[in-house]
């Protein structure tokens, strides 16, 4: 797994943006909402406002983007 807020490419930024791993309940949101068994490759943009998804080696994974929802406060 890639370390936690490296910053690498993100496509809705259009910028270099830290990235971190998903955590566990972003992760089950994830599994339910594209319906995969394993989503552990996934990295989430860490700019503010914009939590898009992407994994290590494609920028743009799904077509529109997901976003992961912010918490609930």
């Amino acid at each position: 797994m890639m370390a936690s807020n490296k910053p690498i490419y993100c496509d809705t930024c259009d910028s270099f943006e830290p990235h971190r791993p998903l955590s566990g309940e972003e992760k089950a949101w994830l599994k339910d909402r594209i319906r995969a068994r394993n989503v552990d490759n996934y990295l989430m943009c860490t700019a503010e406002g914009c939590r898009n998804l992407r994994t290590g080696m494609n920028k743009a994974p799904f077509t529109p983007e997901l976003r992961v929802p912010p918490p609930p406060e």
